[in-house]
Parts: C-alpha cells; sequence; structure tokens
C-alpha cells in the first residue's frame, strides 16, 4: 500500500483515499503487536509501582508538617535524578519531535522520568500519571521502530500507537485513546489519519493485557450520577460549559506562563525543592492541593460539599497543578483538570439546583 502523509484540513479526501489512510498495513502488523504488548507491561508495571510509592510517602494519614518534610525532599530527589541521569523531557518535547522526526529524540530521558514522576505522583503532586506513562510508551514505540528499521513515517505511526496504549491503561477507553492520541498531535491542520487503526489495535492490546494482569474489572474510573431524562435546557447548559471551559483554559494557560515567569530566576537545582515547600504550603490550606484529584472525585460527586467548600477545593488544586508544573515536578494535567471541572459541575448545580449535576459536570470536565 503507498505511505499517505499528513493532510492539511480542508483537502478533499475520496473514499478510496480513507481506506488507505486507515488500513493496517502487513509491514506493521508484528510491531503494532510488540508495543501494545510492551505498552500493556509497562503500564501494569508502572501503576503498581505508583501504588506503591504512593502508599509509602502521599498524603492522607500524615499530618501537613509531615507531608511538606517529604515534598521537599522528592524536590531534592528530583533534581539529584536529574544531574544523574539527565533532564526527562515532556510530552509536548516529543509531539515536537513526532511532527518533525517521527518520534522521541532521546531515548535516554525515560531513565530519569520514570523515578522522577513515580516519586511525584506518589508524594501528591497535584498532577496525574497520565503524562508520564504516554511518554514512556510512546518512547517504547519509538524503540520498536528503530529496532524493526522502520522509516520516519512508521516510526511515527509507531510512536502514537505507543501514546495511545498509554492513555487506555490508564483511562480503560481504547477508542478514546486512540484519537486523544491523533488528537494532541493536531497542530496547524495536520492530522495523522494513518496512525489510527494501529493505535485502536496497540490500545487494545495494551488495555486488554493490563486488564488481565491488574483485575481491576471494567468499570468506569469514576461512578457519576444517574443522567435521568435529559431536555433541550440540558443541551443549553453543555454549551455554556462549553464557553466556560474555554475560559477556564485561556486562565490555565495564562497561569502557567506566569507561573514559569515566576520562578525563571531562581536556579533549577533549587526549584523542585521551592516547589514542594509551596505544594507543602498549600496542603496547611487545603488538602485538595495535592494529589491529581482522581480519588478525591468521589467526595465532589457525593454532593456531600458546600458551595464555599467546592469554591476552595476548584481554587486549591488549579494553585496546586500550576506550582507542581512551575517547580519543575512531573506529571500530567487531563486528571486535575477533570477533577476541576467535575468540581464547577458541581458548584453551578448548588447555585442552579434545576440543571442536571451530571451534565454539568462531565460537559465541564471534557
Amino acid at each position: 500500500m503507498t505511505q499517505t502523509s499528513p493532510r492539511p484540513h480542508g483537502t478533499r479526501w475520496t473514499f478510496r483515499d480513507g481506506l488507505e489512510s486507515t488500513r493496517l498495513r502487513a509491514g506493521l502488523a508484528v510491531p503494532v503487536l510488540i508495543v501494545g504488548v510492551g505498552g500493556g507491561l509497562i503500564g501494569a508495571a508502572y501503576l503498581a509501582a505508583l501504588r506503591l510509592v504512593t502508599e509509602w510517602i502521599g498524603p492522607g494519614s500524615r499530618a501537613a508538617l509531615g507531608q511538606t518534610a517529604i515534598m521537599v525532599t522528592v524536590g531534592i530527589a528530583i533534581a539529584l535524578i536529574t544531574r544523574l541521569l539527565g533532564d526527562s523531557g515532556n510530552v509536548e518535547l516529543l509531539v515536537d519531535n513526532i511532527h518533525v522526526l517521527g518520534g522521541a529524540e532521546d531515548l535516554r530521558q525515560i531513565r530519569p522520568l520514570i523515578p522522577q514522576s513515580l516519586l511525584c505522583v506518589g508524594a501528591g503532586g497535584a498532577m496525574g500519571p497520565e503524562a508520564p506513562l504516554v511518554q514512556t510508551n510512546g518512547a517504547f514505540g519509538t524503540w520498536v521502530a528503530g529496532r524493526f528499521r522502520l522509516d520516519a513515517h512508521d516510526m511515527r505511526v509507531l510512536t502514537i500507537t505507543g501514546m495511545a496504549g498509554g492513555f487506555s491503561i490508564l483511562f480503560g477507553a481504547p477508542l478514546g485513546a486512540a484519537l486523544f492520541a491523533l488528537e494532541i498531535l493536531h497542530k496547524r491542520g495536520l492530522q495523522y489519519y494513518e496512525a489510527l487503526v494501529p493505535a485502536l489495535v496497540g490500545a487494545l492490546i495494551g488495555f486488554a493485557l493490563n486488564f488481565g494482569l491488574t483485575g481491576l474489572g471494567l468499570e468506569p474510573v469514576w461512578q457519576l450520577p444517574a443522567v435521568g431524562e435529559l431536555t433541550g435546557g440540558d443541551l443549553l447548559w453543555g454549551v455554556a460549559c462549553g464557553v466556560i471551559g474555554a475560559g477556564g483554559a485561556l486562565l490555565f494557560a495564562a497561569a502557567a506562563r506566569l507561573g514559569h515567569w515566576a520562578v525563571s530566576r531562581v536556579p533549577v537545582a533549587v526549584l523542585p525543592a521551592v516547589g514542594g515547600a509551596l505544594l507543602g504550603a498549600l496542603y496547611w490550606w487545603s488538602p485538595f492541593a495535592l494529589t491529581n484529584g482522581e480519588m478525591q472525585v468521589e467526595s465532589i460527586v457525593t454532593g456531600g460539599l458546600t458551595v464555599g467548600a467546592l469554591a476552595v477545593a476548584i481554587v486549591a488544586k488549579f494553585a496546586g497543578v500550576i506550582v507542581t508544573l512551575s517547580g519543575r515536578w512531573k506529571g500530567g494535567f487531563i486528571i486535575p483538570l477533570f477533577f476541576i471541572g467535575i468540581a464547577g459541575g458541581q458548584l453551578i448545580h448548588l447555585l442552579v439546583p434545576s440543571t442536571n449535576a451530571t451534565v454539568l459536570m462531565v460537559a465541564l470536565a471534557v
């Protein structure tokens, strides 16, 4: 089959082009299988290690002073790991390299990434494991492509397949993971449709293997209330949530830039420790400032928090994410932004009781 190149939006696709762009070529079947199996094993091992680290140094049963000391110590460890093993990069750099090179540029960045992210997420940093897991599995896809001596086009496909496997293992949604892996690469109209089916296959394999190894079941990550009967008003509220979410995204981007500017004069060697101290200070104010929020969503969904408590939870999580990001701690901000969206939806529902709480929570989260 003729290899397809990414096309800008607006380019007309024939039916034959569509079939060719999504067909899994025979030459990629074995590499995709390897990426799927390897990604499932990597994901299962990473999440198992993360649970152990969280039980060891995570917040919850420890006083604020003790947790603050742990956060500062983790910050020092991050700086030491960077000095010994080098910089670990980030997903944004991986995405840029996929566009230019077809895959990860320096696979050695995974060596510091894994221990750093386990410590950061496990200790209670306000970002989640999704970015490190996606970066690791994407780099694994690049490595497999190198072993098979594939060109940049096929390397890009395998790297995207690995990224989709990382999302699938964490969120348990292979189809959504494959689409999400393609969407985060969207840049100036470029879409790599030829990676859709390989990404879906790899995501399914990785998810099935991780499911078999962990036995976590097929239930959703969060149990939200039943939606009930929908009305036209729910659609309007969904539109309103989209507008609010867009404003929140702009605010988050501006706050992230401001955070990076604020710490630009802080020496890189001490910045993670400073970030840990600031996270500890936020923890004194609100426990919602720490962790990515995955385990805190239940307290939001059950409806036991007041309007004031929900507002504090949103502000604390937002501040925690900005400090975590600015302090060079590792993690992803998808899960904490989900938390903020769910909390925001519940907050609106309390202010306007006639609304559908589940519609608001889902609409703001996504």
